[in-house]
């Protein structure tokens, strides 16, 4: 699809005297209106077109809310139209409700970055009027013209646990839908520079689980529960859980190991060991030392500013690597003086695998999904397992 999109109109369902679906003393007409601020935000930080129903606690009825809609970009099929709502009826899990005159794969693409939260997803569907089928269920989809409007229910308001995943991840509900849209639309996406600052570990929050946080690292749950020796799921508020692992310098040859195997396990190609290695053919044997990644050394003048812990984070080493090496005993640095950094790694080169995406990959290498499209002349954000991507 082009990229003609003409704005995205943010529908916060209910608010005023509608409250909406109510659990666990809490109100779907403050939620909805939470992540459509936020959502409202980002676009506005992506230079997106966007435009709020309503942005205080405020009662519209369906004539007043369609109007909003209807008049902030016309009625274009290129106006995209997102309503938030929540679910009542105790079950858990997302949906995503399309307009019978479109097609289900904005829709689709929603719910399934949804998923990539750690949400449950439920479904998609479409929903007709009872009275006349040629018609749509609801009038955000009835009366909207030739628009493209979706209602995202994000969870059931009366789950506990569904609630407490809503509230501590709402952000992340809201960058996958802002992500689903602009790939549909083929603009590139730019996370928040919150999302793009990761480190190598993370902080439990109230209602955090295994499976969410490494949904959000992109790890497995055993590849968490491994990093951490974890032995059982239980987690507590403030523990600190390592969420990454780097890639070490060597490897040495196993029984059983091929080329093939080594390459897939650590996500490059065969072709680059055998440079790394000076190999010429693919021949191994037990005991027998790879080089894994490419290194360099340098040194580094301190400018105005820096700490130990500023220039260490930089290059992908610790405050004690850069004293180790240059024999500091305290972490006082002189604006000009020369430090000698330790080896450096710099991956060159990534091979995808199941179930990355570019917003992973860009995470993991410190870099941007903008750069990495760049520098790979990428036209989207698609990718194919087993594709080779260069790094910066």
């Amino acid at each position: 699809m082009n990229n003609n999109l003409k704005g995205i109109v943010i529908d916060a369902g209910h608010g005023g005297t509608d409250s909406g679906a109510l659990g666990n003393n809490q109100k779907e007409k403050d939620y909805s209106l939470k992540i459509s601020k936020y959502m409202y935000d980002r676009l506005k930080e992506l230079g997106i077109p966007v435009t709020l129903t309503r942005d205080t606690d405020t009662t519209l009825t369906p004539t007043e809310r369609v109007n909003k809609i209807l008049s902030a970009y016309g009625n274009d099929p290129n106006v995209i139209v997102i309503s938030n709502h929540l679910n009542p009826g105790g079950g858990s899990g997302a949906e995503v409700i399309y307009a019978l005159r479109n097609s289900p794969t904005l829709a689709n693409s929603i719910l399934s970055n949804i998923g990539e939260t750690g949400q449950t997803k439920r479904r998609t569907y479409q929903r007709r009027l009872p009275s006349n089928p040629s018609k749509d269920y609801y009038f955000i989809h009835r009366n909207t013209g030739i628009t493209e409007p979706l209602i995202i229910e994000y969870g059931f308001i009366d789950d506990n646990n569904n609630i407490n995943f809503l509230n501590n991840n709402y952000k992340a509900l809201a960058e996958s839908v802002i992500k689903a849209i602009l790939e549909y639309k083929n603009i590139p996406y730019t996370p928040p520079k919150e999302e793009i600052e990761t480190t190598d570990t993370y902080i439990v929050k109230r209602g955090d689980t295994l499976y969410s946080i490494a949904n959000k690292y992109d790890i497995t749950v055993d590849k968490l529960k491994e990093l951490n020796n974890l032995t059982s799921n239980t987690l507590s508020i403030g523990q600190i859980l390592k969420v990454s692992e780097e890639t070490p310098n060597t490897y040495t040859v196993k029984k059983g190991d091929t080329l093939y195997s080594i390459a897939k396990r650590f996500k490059t190609t065969e072709e680059n060991l055998m440079d790394l290695n000076n190999l010429t053919n693919t021949n191994l044997s037990v005991g027998q030392v790879l080089n894994l990644i490419p290194t360099t050394a340098t040194n580094y003048i301190v400018k105005p500013g820096d700490t130990l812990y500023s220039i260490a984070r930089e290059y992908n080493i610790t405050p004690d690597d850069i004293k180790s090496e240059n024999n500091l005993t305290s972490n006082i640095l002189l604006v000009g003086q020369e430090l000698k950094l330790p080896t450096i790694k710099i991956p060159t080169t990534y091979i995808v695998a199941k179930g990355d995406t570019l917003y992973s990959i860009a995470n993991k290498f410190n870099t941007t999904i903008q750069t990495l499209i760049n520098l790979n002349n990428l036209a989207n954000n698609n990718l194919s397992i087993g594709q080779e991507l260069l790094l910066p």
